[in-house]
C-alpha cells in the first residue's frame, strides 16, 4: 500500500446510506499517507456530516459549487488538477446517471468533467436499482470512458434486501485505491534516473551549484517505479525521503554523479533530469579562503568544464534511450530542440523555469516534450507527480516503439 504515499485523493461522497462508510474509507487512504479531499453532494450531507470528514481529512469539506470563500481557497478547477485520482465513494445510481450524461450541476459532477486524473467510481445502491437496465447501461459507459468501477459486493442491505449493490468496505476501497498506481509500463526495465544539483567545491567550506530541489527526478523515480520498473535513483545533495523501491545512490559532484551513472551501467531507460554544474574551480583550494585587503573587492576563479554526463551516456556503444531535461528561462523551445540534437538524445523535456508557479522548488510543473523529429507534445501545469506519471508512460511508449 505504499502506492498511496504522498498521493493526492478527492474522495466524492455521494447521497446513500454506505456514505458511513466513507469516514473509514478517509481513515484508511491516510494511514497509508494519501492526501485526502472530500467533495460532498448534497444528498450526501444527509447521511454524514461535513465536520466529520473535515477531522478525519485533516482539510474543510468542498461543498458547494459556487461558495466564493472555498472558490478563494481552492477553487474546483484548481482542485481538478490537484487530484491524482478522483474516487466517488459512494457512487449512488442517480450520480452514475448524471456523470453518464456529462451533467455539471454541482461541485462534484462539475470536477469530474474538469479533472485529467483517473476516476473511479463505487457503486452503492439498491440491488433492484442496481440491475436495472438503464444503471447497467451507465455503468457500461462510464467504463469504457476509462472510468474504473470497484464494485459493488453481493449482500444484505439496508433496506433487507439480498444481492449485488452493497458498497465495498474501506480496506477493500482503499486497496483498489493503490492499485491505480501500479502500472505496468515499464516491467522488466532497468531505469536510471538522476536528479537533483551537483556541488562543485570551492575551498572546504564554500561550492558553487545549480538550483533544484530534486522534486521532479523523485518524482519520476517513483512513477518509474509504480510502472515495474528496476529503478536507479542517482542524486546530488537533497533533502528528500527515498521513494518506495527505488536504489538511491547519494553523489555531490558532476564527476561524482558520472562515476556512479557509469556503474550502474547498463540500463534501459536513462533520466537526466539533475541540474549538473557545468564548470568548476580549476583548483580547489586546500583551506578557506581570506579576503585579502590588497586585492580590492573581487575573487577570481579559474573555471574548468565538467564532464556533460548526458552526452556521454548517450554517446556508450551499449546507449540506452536517452530523455534529457532543459530548462530555460528564454528562448524554451529553440534551446531544448538544439540540446536534444547536439547530445544525441531520443527525447527531451522543456520547462520554463522563468515561471515562479513551475520553477525551482515549486511543487508543480507543466512541461513540452520533444522527439527527434521535432515533434511536441505538451503537458498541462498540475503537480510534480502527476506530471511524472504522464511523462513516464509516454515515454515508455516510445522506449517501447523504439
Amino acid at each position: 500500500m505504499q502506492r498511496l504515499y504522498r498521493k493526492r485523493i478527492v474522495l466524492g461522497v455521494g447521497g446513500g446510506i454506505a456514505a458511513y462508510k466513507s469516514a473509514e474509507l478517509v481513515r484508511r487512504l491516510r494511514d497509508q499517507g494519501a492526501d485526502v479531499h472530500v467533495v460532498m453532494t448534497r444528498g450526501g450531507r444527509e447521511f454524514i456530516t461535513p465536520l466529520t470528514l473535515q477531522a478525519l481529512s485533516g482539510h474543510p469539506v468542498h461543498l458547494d459549487l459556487l461558495d466564493p470563500a472555498a472558490e478563494a481557497a481552492m477553487g474546483h478547477i484548481e482542485l481538478a488538477r490537484w487530484a491524482d485520482l478522483v474516487l466517488i465513494a459512494p457512487a449512488t445510481a442517480d450520480l452514475m446517471a448524471r456523470l453518464a450524461q456529462g451533467v455539471a450541476d454541482d461541485l462534484l459532477s462539475t470536477l469530474v468533467l474538469a479533472t485529467d486524473a483517473p476516476i473511479a467510481l463505487a457503486p452503492a445502491m439498491n440491488q433492484a436499482m442496481w440491475r436495472d437496465p438503464a444503471t447497467q447501461a451507465n455503468a457500461q459507459l462510464l467504463g469504457e470512458r476509462g472510468m474504473r468501477l470497484f464494485g459493488p459486493a453481493a449482500g444484505s442491505q439496508a433496506c433487507g434486501d439480498v444481492g449485488l449493490g452493497r458498497m465495498l468496505e474501506a480496506d477493500e476501497l482503499a486497496q483498489c485505491a493503490a492499485d491505480c498506481f501500479q502500472g505496468q509500463a515499464l516491467t522488466g526495465k532497468h531505469v536510471l534516473i538522476t536528479a537533483g544539483p551537483t556541488q562543485e567545491n570551492i575551498d572546504p567550506v564554500r561550492y558553487i551549484t545549480n538550483h533544484s530541489s530534486g522534486k521532479m527526478g523523485f518524482a519520476l523515480a517513483e512513477a518509474a517505479a509504480e510502472a515495474g520498473a528496476k529503478v536507479t535513483l542517482i542524486s546530488g545533495p537533497v533533502h528528500l525521503p527515498t521513494p518506495d523501491r527505488v536504489t538511491r545512490i547519494d553523489v555531490v559532484s558532476a564527476r561524482d554523479m558520472l562515476a556512479a551513472c557509469e556503474a550502474a551501467m547498463p540500463c534501459d531507460l536513462l533520466i537526466a533530469a539533475a541540474a549538473v554544474a557545468d564548470y568548476r574551480p580549476e583548483v580547489v583550494a586546500q583551506h578557506k579562503l581570506k579576503k585579502d585587503p590588497s586585492s580590492g573587492d573581487g575573487l577570481l576563479l579559474q573555471m574548468v568544464r565538467n564532464p556533460d554526463i548526458l552526452a556521454t551516456l548517450a554517446s556508450r556503444a551499449d546507449r540506452p534511450f536517452s530523455v534529457g531535461f532543459a530548462a530555460e528561462t528564454e528562448n524554451l523551445l529553440g534551446y531544448a530542440s538544439r540540446k536534444l540534437q547536439d547530445k544525441n538524445l531520443d527525447l527531451i523535456v522543456a520547462n520554463d523555469v522563468a515561471n515562479p508557479s513551475i520553477g525551482f522548488n515549486s511543487e508543480e510543473n507543466a512541461i513540452t516534450i520533444i522527439d527527434r523529429d521535432l515533434q511536441q507534445s505538451s503537458f498541462a501545469q498540475t503537480s510534480k507527480s502527476k506530471i511524472a506519471r504522464q511523462l513516464v508512460d509516454f515515454i515508455a511508449d516510445r522506449l517501447h516503439r523504439a
